[in-house]
């Protein structure tokens, strides 16, 4: 099936600060950056491990949409102070009102294999990286009484078995329960938190960690025999960031044409 024609802004976060974790390159964090951007946002904060790639994104956005409007600070979110240094990064604009937990790691180990450092690395990226985001945003979002919204990318391998991603479906499985926590934890401040849940996202990254083999026949499982562009989950990121979502906390969103 043809890939539909790409859906103009609407303003849906006119006026927001947003910040996007592992934001650079060609992936569903950079398609919700410039999703964000296209939707109004008066400034987007990019935080990405690349340093070279990140830079390259920033200079590319603020050379589109204005160099007022986007910032990017270096943040691997194994690290804390790197985590706050990215939320520090949204103050001159006024602070974050919305912050999208992207960063994550895949790869494919038969868990008969799996060594303690490759599952550490997923858990801690996925799972534990996306807490700390939660939590500094949180914090921050609590101090200002403002509220602000918080939105997870999770996995349908949260909900499906698939063969050598028992670490990568264990962190985003994680990744729900935690969303659903964390969004009963911050519902008296105003805050919400969503997730949501892409079954197959074509980009670069994706097809060097895998074989075009195995992401056709993935595909080909899908009701509409293709993957989602990223933009298509970067929409519905921009909906659950949104006042279009003003009363869904703590869901899980899937973005998929996959079902059992």
């Amino acid at each position: 099936m043809t890939i539909p024609p790409y859906v103009p802004g609407h303003g849906l976060l006119r006026d927001r600060t947003v910040v996007v974790t592992a934001a650079a390159g060609a992936g569903i964090g950079a398609a919700v950056v410039r999703r964000a951007l296209e939707e109004g946002a008066s400034a987007v904060v990019l935080g990405d491990i690349h340093e070279r790639r990140l830079t390259e994104a920033t200079e590319k956005l603020a050379a589109e949409f204005g160099a007022e409007r986007v910032a990017s600070v270096v943040c691997d979110v194994r690290q804390e102070d790197q985590v706050q240094a990215l939320l520090d990064g949204a103050e001159p604009f006024g602070g974050a009102d919305v912050l999208i937990n992207n960063a994550g790691l895949g790869g494919t180990t038969s868990v008969l294999d799996m060594q303690d450092e490759e599952w550490s690395r997923v858990l801690d990226i996925g799972l534990t990286g996306t807490m700390r985001c939660i939590r500094a945003a949180g914090q921050r979002m609590v101090a200002r009484g403002r509220g602000g919204v918080i939105v997870n990318n999770a996995s349908v391998v949260g909900w499906r078995a698939q063969e050598g991603q028992a670490h990568y479906a264990a962190a985003k499985a994680g990744v729900m329960a935690l969303t659903r926590c964390a969004a009963m934890d911050l519902a008296q401040f105003g805050i919400r938190v969503n997730a949501v849940s892409p079954s197959l996202a074509m980009h670069p990254f994706l097809a060097k960690v895998t074989t075009g083999e195995f992401l056709e026949e993935l595909a080909g499982k899908e009701a509409f025999g293709r993957a989602a562009e990223p933009w298509e989950v970067a929409n519905v990121m921009v909906f659950l960031a949104s006042d279009y979502s003003s009363y869904l906390t703590g869901e899980v969103v899937a973005v998929s044409s996959q079902h059992p």
